[in-house]
């Protein structure tokens, strides 16, 4: 039928004589059919333009798709199909009527062939795939299977679009998307019960209902078993709420809005009735956070609301109002005033707080805490910050604090505390000059500092620190030697010599034997540029760290400095200078100077500035503690770079020593301090000389350089018996015990048990009361016990009888044979006695207790140690849980920690050295033997608990965690001390974990460089790593450490990206503009910025000792 409908065909030559009415007819039908084809033919292509791709899915439609189907192929062969019929039929009778075209319909009587066949190819069917599609039949295809064919052996493919509807796929969005962002911030219901009257009382919990208080299930036939509720009865029964249940959830807005109003109204009423407390007003600043977390308290328009919960601005505004109303109320509060601040570093420029920061300071020139954070608030100050501002701003300081304690400043009187937060604050310029590169200065400031305190003359002490200060300039100006330099003799002998006249020559010592190394900046000069100008730029900061003096000998004068930074005046010293009157802090002014030049003295900064001065990531370095967990040699760095290193992040920290006129610098400076201490001080001096020389040991121990290692253990055993000669240190146990240790390392294992059993001998019978006596034999047991694996039993023999003759009464004889039973259990009875009667003097909390605190300490040790060796390590940890019980009750009753407990710190160090032989002991046993994690690790979690700023502790649990296949109790664990502890170690070890877990994660995942399935269950490590970064940086203490910053930098850049490590190393720069280290890691990092980054450098005055230009003149040479 569609056959029919449209085609075209010749006319025969008998229609041509038609009439001509007959023709209009025709022509008028002919124009109505070309317009309705033409209508026909645009509603195909509409529809054809939707179904696009199923061409061969749709039915034949009868008068529409067939005619738009065959229209261009009918034109194609209407074309050709008139004149060729035409030439074979009327080739001349009719030339112009033959031609003509009409519809077969119009056709009234047809006689003959209407249709005609085109015997001439189509070349199109040969060049695609299959006929054209208007020449098939539309048609629905159901199913794949075809008529005709065996389904079992043969089936058929069929090519093209799939006829099934495409369903529209529904991308799920995930939490972080701007729409699901928005549903997290929207409001919670709030959850109280509906009986209960708004409370101001906030609640911790929400009450459940006890039984009685429920009524009875009501059965009904809808409800035959009491088990539906009365909304769900209701369902059932085809009703709805009641209108007042309707209206339910909208009353908990308000209910939460009604708690909300009565506590404010509590604390309006509080500070109205209390207007001095000011840690109610502090509180209520607090407070307004909640508030705001609920805005519908105080919106007036709905669309207010979103404003103000958004509103950082609107919080701020209120909290400062609130502020402005508490310091009105106590215009003496310098906690108010100092919170007033912190809000308004937010939206004030950096100008006007300097101000107001100025106007604080000059309200309480006494108050040391306040100049603390001053000083912080202006190093921190990117804008606004230069070294020499700074500095200057510290001599002000110190000056202004030395003013008030001289009593100078009459309408501010001294504060308890004043001398030890000036010498915090002393130490805290120090380390800032040391950070920024000037160490020449800060270790002029040490040295001034020691002729100031020890060798100041007699006539001058009477005057207040200005006078005496300006006494000292001349002396400083003289040209003469000061501390650790050749020939230093002091101030007050170079006082008394001007009164005389003349100075007494001095021979110089001889130099030692030890190789010098090369001064040569630059060793390759194939390397890049930059790296050419950091190990110049390291060497120079490792070589003249000391400040240049002309040297007399050689006729120098001042003009002969090549670098003139290298020389110190007294204006860069002079305001810095505090007069320290306390025994104790003398003694730690040389102990810090000795620590800051690299000596492991045991001293570390005050908590003030411990996190300012930590650049290094030593506190992470184990060293030999996997291998030797008893007798490692702790150095206690704390992460505090000494002077003149500036190494790269992730360097082993070991004491290498300096050049040799460093070294001669130290050995002068110990020279001169030792004849002014004596008793405990002086041994302790002695003892920190003779662990530096062992430390350098090591360290040639461990590079296996065996040329050094020779000459520094011939140095370091003449050190030793040079000390022990002198007539005070016969009897100094401490140093016959480094002496010993030092030969132990050396390999002279019989000379050391010589030196060990001479010691004990000479101590006599102490019966356990002389705790030198006791760490001397704590010492020899365990490093007989830590001998190889093969003499063992040998080596434990001799450690028991070490430990049973130390409780005998008997004077001390070397090792003969096995120990008998009965004089074990005579040892152990003489422990357990020797154990009460130190625990009894030990809950003595006057500094009279002190010793006994000492004894007790060697006492536990000693007796843990011989448990383990005779009975076993369950009867070690006995004593230890023992011990820790008592001491545990005496430091903090409630339990809050150390940082809030008001026990004497005494106490508290007993209770964690023995918390360090427990761990200790512990490790070594799992080293051994077979022995489960868990002990270790809850010992571990509860001293942490306790002090969680110990180095040692954390580095232990770290270790041991990262053994564990499951990360969740760490995290845990840290989370929860980070939240209840100010300390930054916490944030740092807990940094640390997570990256050992990451590279233990890449080295699973990756086998020769290629990628391989995780055998680990564990995603997002870089994530959580940085989120843990950003919270640390955002601590109290974290956003001015140096080291964490370091870390931060180092970590991006290992990921590789380094758009974002720049953005974090502005933002470092932000908060500690002054630290060389990080300046030289973006170097390092970014080698295309070096030019820029030297003059930011330059800019902000840090120490560049290498410039450009003079690296450019060293290259061409």
């Amino acid at each position: 039928m569609a056959l029919t409908s449209i085609f075209w065909s010749p006319l025969k030559s008998e229609l041509s004589d038609e009439s001509d009415s007959n023709r209009n007819l025709r022509q008028a039908s002919r124009k109505k059919k070309k317009e309705k084809k033409k209508k026909r033919k645009h509603q195909h292509h509409k529809k054809t333009k939707r179904k696009r791709g199923q061409s061969g899915s749709s039915g034949s439609e009868p008068d529409t798709d067939s005619e738009k189907d065959k229209s261009p192929r009918g034109l194609r062969g209407g074309n050709r199909g008139p004149e060729t019929l035409s030439q074979e039929k009327n080739a001349a009778a009719a030339p112009a009527a033959g031609l003509r075209c009409v519809w077969l319909e119009d056709i009234q009587a047809l006689t003959g062939e209407t249709f005609r066949t085109d015997k001439k190819p189509d070349p199109a069917n040969w060049e695609y795939k299959s006929l054209y599609r208007g020449d098939i039949a539309r048609y629905k295809r159901k199913g794949d299977s075809c008529l005709g064919i065996n389904p079992k052996k043969q089936c058929i493919s069929w090519e093209g679009a799939s006829t099934g509807k495409k369903r529209a796929h529904k991308h799920v969005e995930r939490y972080f998307t701007k729409k699901n962002v928005g549903l997290m911030n929207a409001d919670g219901v709030a959850v109280s019960s509906k009986t209960d009257p708004p409370s101001s009382a906030p609640l911790s919990f929400i009450p459940v209902k006890d039984s009685d208080d429920v009524a009875p299930p009501v059965t009904t036939w809808l409800n035959p078993l009491g088990i539906y509720d009365q909304s769900t009865t209701q369902w059932l029964q085809g009703q709805g709420p009641s209108e007042q249940e309707s209206k339910q959830p909208d009353s908990q807005p308000d209910h939460e809005d009604a708690l909300l109003k009565a506590r404010v109204e509590e604390f309006n009423r509080r500070v109205r009735e209390n207007p001095r407390d000011t840690q109610l007003w502090m509180a209520f600043v607090a407070f307004q956070d909640e508030v705001m977390r609920s805005p519908g308290l105080y919106a007036i328009e709905e669309g207010e609301q979103e404003k103000r919960k958004r509103s950082l601005k609107l919080i701020l505004e209120k909290k400062l109002a609130i502020l402005e109303r508490a310091i009105d109320s106590n215009p003496s509060s310098v906690d108010l005033k100092l919170a007033k601040l912190k809000l308004c570093t937010e939206f004030w420029e950096p100008s006007t707080l300097v101000k107001e920061w100025q106007k604080l300071i000059f309200l309480h020139p006494n108050n040391t805490a306040l100049w603390q954070k001053y000083l912080l608030f202006c190093q921190s100050q990117f804008s606004t910050f230069s070294i020499s501002k700074i500095h200057s701003l510290y001599g002000k300081c110190l000056s202004t604090l030395s003013a008030v304690k001289d009593g100078s400043i009459l309408s501010h009187p001294e504060l308890p505390g004043t001398e030890e937060a000036m010498f915090a604050l002393f130490l805290q310029q120090c380390h800032f000059l040391r950070q920024a590169g000037h160490a020449e200065k800060a270790v002029s400031l040490f040295q001034a500092m020691v002729d100031f305190t020890f060798f100041k003359p007699d006539s001058v002490k009477d005057l207040p620190t200005r006078g005496q200060v300006e006494f000292f300039e001349p002396f400083w100006d003289s040209g003469e030697p000061r501390a650790g330099e050749k020939g230093a003799r002091g101030w007050r002998a170079w006082m008394h010599q001007q009164e005389r006249g003349g100075w007494v020559v001095i021979n110089p010592d001889d130099d030692d034997d030890e190789p010098e190394e090369d001064d040569q900046d630059i060793r390759d000069k194939t390397l890049p540029r930059w790296q050419i100008w950091l190990a110049a730029e390291r060497s120079r900061d490792q070589r003249h760290w000391r400040p240049w003096r002309p040297d007399k000998t050689k006729k120098q004068t001042e003009e002969d400095c090549e670098d003139p930074e290298r020389q110190v005046l007294f204006d860069d010293i002079g305001q810095s200078l505090i007069r320290l009157s306390s025994q104790a802090l003398q003694f730690q002014l040389i102990v810090a100077f000795l620590q800051f030049l690299g000596v492991p003295a045991g001293f570390s900064p005050p908590a003030s500035c411990l996190y300012l001065a930590m650049d290094e990531n030593s506190i992470f370095d184990n060293g030999l503690y996997d291998e030797q967990p008893l007798t490692v040699l702790n150095l206690s760095f704390s992460g505090i770079s000494c002077v003149g290193r500036t190494d790269q992040l992730g360097c082993r920290r070991w004491t290498r020593g300096h050049s040799r006129e460093g070294e001669e610098f130290i050995r002068n400076i110990f020279h001169l301090v030792m004849p002014l201490f004596s008793g405990r001080e002086r041994s302790q001096l002695c003892s920190s000389w003779l662990r530096y020389e062992i430390a350098k040991v090591i360290w040639c121990l461990h590079t296996k350089n065996k040329k050094r290692l020779k000459s520094r253990g011939k140095n370091c055993k003449k050190l030793a018996k040079n000390l022990l000669k002198e007539p005070e240190n016969c009897n100094n146990f401490c140093l016959w015990k480094q002496y010993a240790h030092l030969e132990w390392l050396l390999g002279n294992t019989e000379d050391a048990r010589k030196v060990f059993d001479t010691a004990l001998s000479t101590a006599g019978s102490g019966e356990l009361k002389d705790p030198e006596v006791c760490e001397l034999s704590l010492l020899y047991a365990e490093l007989e016990l830590e001998l190889a694996p093969d003499t063992r039993v040998a080596t434990a023999a001799r450690a028991v009888h070490i430990l049973t003759r130390l409780a005998e009464s008997s004077p001390y004889g070397p090792y003969t044979g096995q120990v008998l039973a009965i004089h074990i259990l005579k040892a152990r009875k003489a422990y357990e006695h020797a154990l009460q009667d130190c625990l009894c003097e030990g809950r003595v909390s006057d500094p009279a207790a002190t010793a006994s605190l000492n004894r007790l300490v060697s006492v536990v040790k000693c007796f843990m140690l011989f448990q383990y060796l005779t009975i076993g390590i369950d009867a070690a940890v006995q004593i230890y849980e023992q011990v820790f019980a008592k001491l545990k009750g005496s430091l903090s009753p409630e339990g809050p920690g150390l940082e809030a407990s008001a026990c004497p710190p005494s106490v508290s160090s007993v209770l964690e050295a023995v918390t360090l032989m427990h761990t200790s002991l512990l490790r070594f046993h799992m080293k051994v033997s077979v022995y489960p994690l868990a002990p270790l690790r809850q010992a571990l979690s509860e001293a942490l608990k306790l002090y969680p700023g110990n180095q040692v502790l954390w580095r232990s649990y770290v270790q041991l965690q990262s053994k564990s296949h499951s990360a969740s109790k760490t995290r845990r664990f840290f989370g929860a001390i980070t939240r209840s502890s100010e300390p930054l170690e916490p944030w740092l070890f807990a940094i640390e974990a997570e990256k050992m877990r990451k590279r233990l994660v890449e080295t699973v995942q990756r086998v020769d460089g290629r990628e391989v399935y995780a055998t680990i269950p564990e995603t997002g490590l870089t994530h959580r790593i940085r989120a843990l970064f950003e919270n640390a940086i955002r601590s109290e203490h974290g956003s001015q450490c140096p080291l964490l910053w370091r870390m931060y930098l180092s970590f991006l850049v290992s990921l590789g990206n380094k758009d974002r490590s720049k953005g974090v190393f502005y933002k470092a720069l932000q908060s500690c503009p002054w630290a060389k280290a990080l300046y030289m890691d973006a170097v390092e990092y970014f080698p295309d910025e070096m030019q820029e980054i030297l003059d930011l450098m330059t800019e902000k005055e840090l120490r560049v000792r290498l410039p450009l230009e003079e690296l450019e003149l060293l290259l061409e040479d």
